[in-house]
């Protein structure tokens, strides 16, 4: 299974700042040591004309250049730096590459990625550009262009965002956009404190814990079906809904979220969906709670990724 990382472009944030910049190295690290199956791999850099699918020219230069205003860095929580730009790109790039990978392989990942605040001209909430709505529509251009003389559809896409925080800016982004659903089940009360509209908005109490979110998970996956049928998912697989996060206010246990992970990669294997999925949040009051999560999905990830290979040609 291909897994694609950044880490390698760590921000120089000020001390104190509560962004866990270390956990990206760190997962990478036991991934190599406790999944060797695992293929990781550099993430290639995203090009101005695939951000700029979905970001304006402006933003887009900005983030390039160095010109954002002190008030557009403190609404993405990063000063600017030539390392900010170009970890931006590359985690836009990883989560491109993991969606080729797994049109063609069935499951693919990203360390990354999962920057869902960020909107067409703004970043926000720690995003610089939107990995998953630039990858949405690079492999609805992709697979177009590689389709049979004629009219081709554009590829449906599912995004299944399962970080505590609503991805408002990938709902806004894809809000008059028939072929990408937006589902999201998220704290009601966390940020952003103002959301965005998406497709189908689960909003969940605090203190939700596994039974109550796993019941609301199965009821949206049975909604998504009966609204929408995709040819690509892609899934946030935020370890942040964990109780021990300092930024989630919900309570489930890593037993809870290992299953949210199978009900997630289940249902898409069931409908022989490829599946490319991102890390999104996680802020641990201990990190080790956070990469126990992440190495979680990855793990069944891989289980999933191997099902897939036993039944292609």
């Amino acid at each position: 299974m291909h897994a694609y990382y950044a880490d390698h472009f760590v921000l120089p944030l000020p001390e104190g700042h509560r962004f866990p910049m270390a956990k990206y190295r760190l997962l990478r690290d036991r991934l190599a040591q406790q999944l060797p199956q695992v293929q990781l791999q550099v993430a290639p850099r995203a090009s101005d004309g695939e951000l700029a699918l979905v970001h304006t020219p402006g933003y887009v230069q900005a983030i390039v250049d160095g010109t954002l205003t002190a008030a557009a860095q403190r609404e993405i929580g990063f000063p600017w730096t030539e390392v900010m730009a170009e970890r931006a790109r590359r985690s836009v790039g990883a989560t491109i590459a993991a969606c080729r990978a797994a049109l063609a392989q069935g499951v693919a990942g990203s360390l990354a990625g999962g920057t869902h605040h960020a909107y067409a001209d703004r970043g926000s909430g720690f995003c610089v550009f939107n990995d998953i709505a630039v990858a949405a529509r690079l492999m609805q251009a992709e697979c177009q262009r590689g389709g049979s003389a004629g009219v081709v559809p554009p590829l449906r896409v599912a995004v299944i965002d399962l970080d505590v925080h609503q991805g408002n800016g990938t709902a806004h982004i894809f809000r008059s956009d028939a072929s990408v659903f937006t589902l999201s089940l998220h704290g009601a009360r966390n940020y952003p404190f103002r959301k965005e509209a998406g497709d189908l908005d689960v909003e969940l109490p605090d203190g939700c814990a596994d039974d109550e979110y796993l019941q609301a998970l199965d009821q949206a996956l049975d909604a998504l079906e009966q609204r929408f049928a995709p040819g690509l998912v892609l899934y946030l697989a935020g370890a942040d809904p964990h109780v021990g996060d300092r930024l989630g206010r919900l309570a489930l246990s890593h037993d809870g979220l290992e299953a949210r992970d199978r009900r997630v990669f289940d249902w898409a294997w069931q409908r022989r969906l490829p599946l490319a999925f991102t890390m999104a949040g996680g802020y641990g009051r201990d990190l080790a709670d956070t990469l126990q999560a992440q190495l979680t999905t990855w793990r069944v990830a891989q289980q999933y990724h191997a099902r897939w290979q036993n039944v292609r040609p």
